[in-house]
């Protein structure tokens, strides 16, 4: 049996944007075990994904070498057996780990000069892959190729789980459920207004929705801005539920709204209705890959900047695309 270690993505956004990629090497070796290495963060999405066999710890943090750190793990890892490393970051430093462990095959886009770390290096053509998705599938192919048409990434919900953390939060499917992400980790320049997020709910709320915002514990004080200005119980379960509880309540959702954001992914591969929000990011690289979802942006000249807070301090690329734009992208209720 084939066993291939995966160095994965540090963002849960690119984790989701990996599975067509375990799919892929699954259905190329259906023998294939998939053992994934990443983030803590991240193994609650790659918990709900069928492909994937085992999760590693990935414990450096962004931007620490931890030279000795990653012999260790890498000698560690020698007695597994692994077959391929596929290492999907482009730092030299993610590649240390599979060297040390001397994996015969070694996977991966040249980026920060590593050659001397792979010897199954590939050169990025942006042009021929321009989204993130298609250059993680694309080390499944020893040419480098891409499917058409392209998958898109998928989750699966467990239902006990869900049971039980409805059961937890005492929460209810008895009317239709809208869910809000206003968080976004990246910055406070990814993020559409409090006020905003407010108005879209009490607007459904009129109309007979519960509203539940997702998010992780430092998304809790803007679902707390939000509840304070609807003035109807809204539930906010900003850092109370696990990354892979919250794919789970995700997964009942009839309405999604979100910022540029690893929810955004999460309610994209569960194929939820959703309306995806982006202002100092493009879509052009990581979109949501859903027919089930839709993006908004109003494209200022300013826009996109890649910066985590406003240069301009305005902000004028989410404040100035309102609720009514939102409101508008969903079908009216039946």
């Amino acid at each position: 049996m084939k066993r291939i270690l995966i160095v994965g993505a540090a963002w849960v956004g690119d984790a989701v944007l990996a599975q067509p990629l375990f799919s892929a090497l699954r259905a190329t070796s259906p023998e294939v075990h998939l053992t994934v290495m990443g983030p803590r963060w991240t193994h609650g999405v790659l918990r709900r994904m069928p492909e994937v066999d085992a999760l590693l710890d990935h414990p450096f943090p962004h931007g620490r070498l931890d030279l000795p750190g990653r012999w260790r793990l890498g000698r560690t890892l020698r007695s597994e057996g692994f077959d391929q490393a596929i290492v999907l970051p482009n730092s030299w430093k993610s590649a240390l780990v599979p060297w040390f462990a001397k994996i015969p095959r070694r996977t991966g886009f040249i980026g920060e000069q590593r050659h001397w770390l792979l010897n199954d290096a590939r050169r990025l053509n942006p042009e021929r892959l321009p989204l993130m998705m298609q250059r993680f599938l694309s080390l499944a192919n020893p040419q480098g190729q891409c499917p058409e048409p392209l998958p898109h990434p998928r989750l699966v919900m467990d239902p006990e789980s869900q049971s039980r953390t409805l059961e937890r939060l005492n929460l209810s499917r008895a009317n239709p459920i809208a869910i809000l992400c206003p968080g976004a980790e990246y910055g406070p320049a990814k993020r559409w207004p409090a006020a905003h997020f407010a108005q879209v709910a009490r607007q459904w709320m009129s109309q007979g929705w519960q509203i539940w915002i997702l998010g992780s514990a430092k998304d809790h004080p803007v679902g707390a801005e939000i509840v304070r200005l609807v003035p109807a119980p809204v539930q906010n379960l900003c850092g109370i539920t696990a990354l892979e509880e919250a794919v789970d309540l995700m997964a009942l959702a009839q309405r999604v709204v979100t910022n540029d954001s690893g929810l955004m992914h999460v309610a994209a591969a569960l194929g939820r209705p959703l309306v995806a929000l982006f202002g100092s990011s493009s879509p052009q690289f990581t979109p949501p890959l859903s027919a089930q979802a839709r993006v908004l942006r109003l494209g200022l000249p300013c826009s996109p900047c890649f910066q985590r807070t406003c240069p301009l301090v305005h902000l004028n690329c989410l404040n100035l695309l309102g609720p009514e734009q939102v409101l508008a992208s969903f079908p009216d209720p039946t």
